[in-house]
């Protein structure tokens, strides 16, 4: 079995990858809320069920994690690197979801697909000043110059169902600028989740949905990790349909 990481249902293989599976898109997948069918317009079934779409999905880490969480969901997963494409591709088909699950190799900004998505995903590149790597995967898998953030609100506008949602997880840093820009693009927040590694630092990851419908937002908090170390319970209560020691 290759380098990876185990999940309750699902192994994850990683090792083609620039960026492995972590923290960050481990709590959007399991924290994201999904739609119903009755809160998203007819326009997103696909056959049966509805449709959410992952974009930038690295290894398939969180379409699986939807995929188990939504039991008649259709997953499209979009990729640019080819490598990460393959392995999420083969993560899909080792999978038990493995038929609702569908790889697409290609640039987000140039897809255009028939069917508009109830729920959008998205664990974006983010570092716009970082200094950049001598690996060009790894650049492109972190920074914001192979998908600007403006640019990927406006592609999630375009792509969403009328009542879908779009959730993604960003540096705590990054989220207020980002706010600034949903709204001025005409986003709602639907929810949003300071995330605390421990109650004494600063929050490092601010988790968001947004619609394109005026809505009353949800405030949280989220820590991980008790004074000790050990994981708090709250991210294993999060976490527990997943997390193998759990």
């Amino acid at each position: 079995m290759s380098a990876g990481f185990k999940c309750k249902q699902f192994f994850v293989g990683h090792d083609q990858c620039a960026m492995k599976v972590g923290t960050d898109g481990l709590l959007l997948g399991a924290w994201a809320s999904l739609p119903t069918s009755d809160s998203v317009k007819s326009s997103t079934a696909v056959s049966a069920g509805i449709a959410f779409l992952d974009i930038g999905s690295g290894s398939g880490l969180i379409s699986l994690m939807l995929a188990q969480r939504s039991v008649t969901a259709t997953i499209h997963a979009i990729e640019l690197d080819a490598n990460a494409a393959s392995q999420a591709e083969h993560n899909f088909q080792q999978s038990p979801f493995a038929s609702r699950l569908q790889l697409l190799k290609g640039d987000i900004l140039t897809y255009q697909p028939a069917e508009r998505y109830a729920l959008i995903v998205s664990n974006p590149p983010f570092f716009d000043n970082a200094l950049l790597s001598v690996n060009e995967k790894r650049n492109q898998a972190r920074h914001t110059s192979s998908l600007p953030l403006p640019l990927l609100l406006t592609k999630a506008a375009e792509l969403l169902a009328p009542g879908g949602s779009f959730a993604l997880v960003l540096p705590e840093s990054a989220a207020a600028a980002f706010s600034l820009e949903a709204e001025a693009q005409g986003w709602y927040a639907a929810a949003s989740c300071r995330v605390f590694s421990r109650a004494d630092k600063a929050p490092i990851r601010r988790l968001m949905q947004w619609q394109r419908q005026p809505c009353q937002s949800r405030q949280q908090q989220l820590l991980i990790h008790n004074d000790d170390g050990s994981y708090s319970q709250q991210y294993r209560l999060l976490l527990r349909d997943f997390y193998l020691k759990f």
